[in-house]
């Protein structure tokens, strides 16, 4: 799957530029087509947007493995990056100024300084401090440009990719934060990662009565570990990422205080197998369910909202690289449950 995201050309003038241009203040959100390796990286939106580089493949939003469920958020401050660099060919990187520089000066009415501005911009590439966008040099490196999250690019941190589209030879690290690695496509990764709907089983199911203890559990067939994969492939830069989410702890909130939550946490620990909680069995109605809640009070005509989380264990390996750790990521769902009064037969 391919996705669009937007270019973010910096420099004062260039983005002055570009933002008096319809249709580039960020990217088209939905997934298409376009051209990874040749020369046209245009995408949708009259072709004023492009087409990242980064290639994802596994339980992916739009289009992956992954059925109903969403993102997991992560524990903590972290969050993946809103903005990076990746890199784009020679020819690519000329055949998308020299589009932006005709749509500008061809717009009637656009502004003068408009124009001037993408002007200098090109001719930094084109005819000034590099020649012909290093196409002689296509063979020895690429055009690094900033790319913004287009569901983030509002955010301050989708702004700190500030520099000017730049060239590195093959083989070479970029001088700069976020440049594209294993390790970031890893956190990229984690991103697009789509986890399933989090439904416990219960026991009774559906309708309980107060006083009675209800037991939850996850299958473990149900609930396996997930994994996408982040991916370039450019000449002289071919690298991936794959991340993986195992289900860890499931966190029961009752969806009223009238309830008690088994353990007192509501934390149910994983078991040894893979599996949270134990399936209820004929025999076991006089025992305290180790994952589980009672509820103290009916519900009334209505019911309450049990939310069920899920925390999942996050961690990445890629090319050249051992991986490591990710932070945790959680992701939850509500069920109802209608609670009843236990009936008295009096005789």
């Amino acid at each position: 799957m391919i996705t669009r995201r937007s270019w973010a050309v910096a420099g004062a003038a260039a983005t002055a530029a570009l933002l008096l241009m319809p249709g580039t203040a960020h990217a088209d959100k939905s997934p298409g087509g376009g051209s990874q390796g040749g020369a046209s990286t245009g995408g949708g939106r009259e072709g004023q947007d492009i087409v990242s580089v980064v290639r994802y493949s596994g339980a992916v939003g739009g289009g992956g493995t992954a059925k109903g469920g969403g993102a997991m958020k992560p524990v903590g401050d972290w969050s993946p990056p809103a903005c990076w660099y990746e890199p784009r060919t020679a020819e690519q990187f000329r055949d998308y100024v020299e589009d932006q520089y005709e749509r500008t000066v061809n717009t009637p009415g656009q502004h003068s300084y408009a124009k001037a501005a993408v002007g200098m911009f090109r001719d930094k590439y084109k005819d000034g401090e590099y020649k012909d966008y290093n196409l002689k040099e296509k063979d020895k490196g690429n055009w690094w440009v900033a790319v913004q999250d287009e569901d983030r690019w509002m955010e301050d941190a989708a702004q700190a990719c500030d520099r000017e589209p730049f060239w590195v030879e093959n083989g070479d690290r970029p001088p700069v934060d976020n440049a594209l690695d294993p390790e970031l496509l890893a956190q990229l990764a984690y991103g697009r990662l789509r986890l399933p709907d989090t439904e416990v089983s219960l026991a009774p199911k559906g309708t309980t009565k107060v006083n009675l203890p209800t037991w939850a559990w996850l299958d473990k067939a149900t609930f396996k570990p997930l994994s996408a994969t982040a991916s370039v492939d450019l000449p002289g830069l071919r690298i991936q990422a794959t991340t993986t989410a195992r289900p860890g702890s499931l966190k029961l909130d009752p969806g009223t205080g009238d309830a008690r939550t088994h353990p007192a946490s509501g934390v149910c620990a994983k078991n040894a197998d893979g599996s949270v909680g134990e399936p209820y069995a004929k025999g076991k109605g006089d025992r305290i369910p180790p994952c589980g809640l009672t509820y103290l009070r009916a519900s009334g005509k209505g019911a309450y909202d049990l939310r069920a989380t899920v925390t999942w264990n996050v961690s990445w390996k890629g090319t050249g690289a051992e991986g490591a750790d990710l932070p945790d990521g959680e992701f939850g769902a509500e069920q109802p449950v209608t609670v009843e009064e236990i009936q008295a037969v009096n005789r």
